[in-house]
């Protein structure tokens, strides 16, 4: 029973001589990854700061300039529409005051060729009488 327990420490031992190298192995990758991973952080920040950031400013000005032409296209499309519309209402009173004076002068030739059509026909009847 001796010579067992002398074969069974030599594998313990080989197993806890394993058992460490994997723990050594296990912290050497979470090392690493955590190097990699800081190293990837690190190259996304200047990333960021080179080229995102850049991107961004001149992004948020072009939509600042947009913002501004179109409250301008908006302003003016106000204004035109005010000016179409006072236009429309000028033009429709002067269309009533043409059409105002056009009837006054014209009655006033109607009645008088209505007169003379009138007169006509009264001498007419007064001639076909005698």
């Amino acid at each position: 029973m001796g010579g067992e327990l002398g074969t069974t420490n030599v594998l313990l031992g080989i197993m806890a001589a394993v058992s460490v190298l994997e723990a050594l192995v296990i912290i050497g990758v979470g090392v690493a990854g955590f190097m990699a991973y800081r190293k990837v952080m690190v190259l996304l920040e200047g990333l960021e700061v080179r080229q995102v950031a850049p991107a961004m400013a001149r992004v948020n000005a072009i939509l600042d300039d947009v913002k501004a032409v179109s409250a301008k296209v908006k302003e003016e499309t106000e204004r035109v529409d005010q000016a179409i519309h006072s236009t429309m209402g000028r033009i429709d009173d002067t269309a009533d005051r043409v059409r105002s004076n056009v009837r006054a002068k014209t009655s006033r030739i109607v009645g008088f060729v209505r007169g003379l059509r009138v007169a006509l026909e009264g001498m007419l009847r007064s001639e076909a009488r005698t």
